[in-house]
């Protein structure tokens, strides 16, 4: 394990607070500070603000939707299966609806269809809604033959992405594509922009008002869900929905997050990103990968109280369900990988291993805990219908996305980022693709590329660390992909170490410099086993992050501990 530090600061250095805060800024190559600590508010950003062709796309999109709408045809919202397009759909949809268009959600079948649109999904849309326009959310971007498919049928197409583009584009009537967003970004801003420009138009004053308030709070925290359930880096105007996002989850009225908030025991507790990656999407995510996402949209658009507590409650069910086969799942992943390599003794520089029986919905979470146990890129897959699916999840040094594209004559699809993507392979092309990913990975990926790295902001004293630095540190949040929480690293003695919590599962250790004039108290969560090596005035090296505890009107520093490093 390798420790790199930006910046190191000694006990004799002459620096402010703010100086301190700035070097973070700098290690985040922050250019502009003022528009990153005080984000604009995604209120005033329109889509021209991404790209200025956008200006020329939306008119095409408007001249479609004032048809349809005259008309009275069916608009279908085609979203993808995960948090990040459930959320965006709900944006979406409730938008169009609200504005007296007549539309209806369509969410694809993970196993029957799979991501995006497909030929047997379109199918299934013209059956059941006969459209006049489809308009996707989160995916489409690499859907050529699909999307030239729906045209033959007369259907009009808006794309709506942030996907990694394919070589050709597909011929819709019109896409927005925005990269750095997430989808339910996306859907954010081009909702916003149909609401502005339909608002004048339609004789429903409540809808027009229930519709400005949304996008000032609701949708504002619907789209902060999709933002960091898809792990979009929290800079620039992501960074914008984000935070006016978790601002808004005290302030919504939306039953339906209401009741995931009370359904997980969080509902008095202030939102971060913490809560939505590991505790509101992963609810989310859970029904689309074990049965039919369309629930989790109904939840976040319902407006019945009871509807809402039972819906939260069957994906609390669900999550628990999905929480054990990933458990079961990853087991049979070491357990074969074990015996692949030896024990673990030569592991290959990307983990590709296979199975008939591991549900296609959990193969992703699969990789994602291979990847943090063994710091290599991992593609796990699974048997459906005489294909294999495949979810792959990477190291930050190996776009994978772009890896896979290198094999793409073995793969039937493939699309994602640069840290995840999934694909479908035939069978029989299964291992002689094993094969040629193992030998290109090996020319690709260095040794060092696989030796887990600690990237830290500051090594510094003890003595440097105060309160008014701390509390200055609050302007980074939110913290997340691409703006993480400050990491930093000391060295000092110990000068005290306490059990604390439920079954004396944590430890508070005091750590002091040489002279015993400054004490740092750090919290180390879930491992009271290192206890047995500590005493002291024992000497130590520590990762740690830092905040400030609350408590009974009385403000203190307190670390939370990353690393132990003896």
């Amino acid at each position: 394990m390798k420790i790199k530090f930006f910046f190191e600061i000694k006990e004799e250095d002459k620096i402010t607070s703010y100086q301190l805060v700035d070097l973070i800024l700098k290690n985040r190559k922050i250019e502009n500070v003022e528009e990153f600590l005080n984000p604009k508010n995604p209120l005033n950003i329109s889509l021209s603000d991404f790209n200025s062709s956008f200006k020329n796309e939306f008119q095409k999109s408007l001249a479609i939707l004032k048809t349809v709408k005259e008309k009275n045809q069916m608009v279908v919202v085609y979203t993808d299966y995960d948090a990040d397009g459930i959320t965006g759909g709900a944006i979406l949809w409730e938008t169009l609806y609200l504005l007296g268009f007549k539309v209806m959600p369509y969410v694809p079948n993970r196993k029957t269809e799979g991501y995006g649109f497909s030929l047997f999904g379109i199918d299934n849309v013209i059956k059941k809604f006969n459209p006049a326009l489809i308009i996707s959310v989160d995916h489409g971007i690499t859907k050529v033959k699909e999307v030239a498919y729906a045209k033959e049928k007369g259907i009009k197409i808006i794309i709506t992405d942030h996907h990694l583009k394919g070589e050709i584009l597909p011929k819709a009537d019109a896409i927005f594509h925005i990269p750095t967003l997430s989808g339910a970004g996306v859907s954010y801003f081009f909702s916003k922009e149909i609401f502005r420009n339909f608002e004048k138009n339609v004789g429903n004053r409540h809808a027009c008002s229930l519709l400005e308030n949304n996008f000032s709070s609701d949708y504002l925290a619907l789209a902060s869900i999709g933002t960091v359930a898809d792990l979009v880096p929290l800079i620039g105007l992501s960074r914008s929905l984000v935070k006016y996002g978790l601002e808004n989850f005290s302030k919504t009225r939306r039953v339906g997050i209401k009741h995931i908030l009370k359904e997980a025991g969080i509902e008095d507790r202030k939102i971060s990103p913490y809560e939505i990656g590991f505790i509101i999407a992963p609810r989310i995510n859970a029904v689309g990968r074990l049965k039919d996402a369309t629930d989790a949209l109904r939840l976040l658009c319902t407006k019945k109280e009871e509807r809402a507590k039972n819906l939260a409650s069957y994906l609390g069910q669900k999550n628990k369900q999905r929480q054990d086969l990933v458990e079961k799942a990853v087991l049979e992943a070491k357990k074969i990988l074990a015996f692949e390599t030896k024990n673990f003794s030569f592991l290959p520089k990307i983990i590709i291993l296979h199975s008939e029986k591991w549900e296609e919905g959990i193969i992703g979470l699969v990789a994602a805990k291979m990847v943090e146990e063994f710091y290599r890129p991992t593609i796990i897959l699974t048997k459906n219908d005489g294909f294999y699916k495949g979810s792959a999840r990477s190291i930050p040094s190996f776009h994978i996305t772009n890896f896979l594209r290198n094999l793409k004559n073995y793969l039937l699809d493939v699309g994602g980022h640069a840290q995840a993507a999934g694909f479908t392979i035939e069978e029989k092309k299964l291992s002689q693709f094993k094969k040629e990913a193992e030998k290109l990975a090996k020319t690709i990926l260095k040794e060092t590329d696989l030796e887990k790295e600690i990237v830290v902001d500051l090594k510094l004293p003890i003595s440097k660390i105060n309160l008014k630095w701390v509390k200055l540190l609050e302007q980074l949040h939110p913290f997340g992909m691409g703006n993480p929480q400050p990491l930093f690293f000391s060295e000092g003695k110990i000068f005290d170490v306490k059990f604390v919590g439920k079954d004396n599962k944590h430890l508070k250790i005091y750590l002091t410099d040489e002279n015993e004039k400054s004490i740092l108290e750090v919290i180390a969560f879930n491992q009271a086993d290192i206890f047995k090596n500590l005493f002291r005035n024992q000497k130590i090296k520590v990762v740690y992050s830092l905040e400030v505890d609350r408590w009974g009107g009385k403000e203190k520093v307190v670390g939370k501990l990353i690393y132990f490093l003896g």
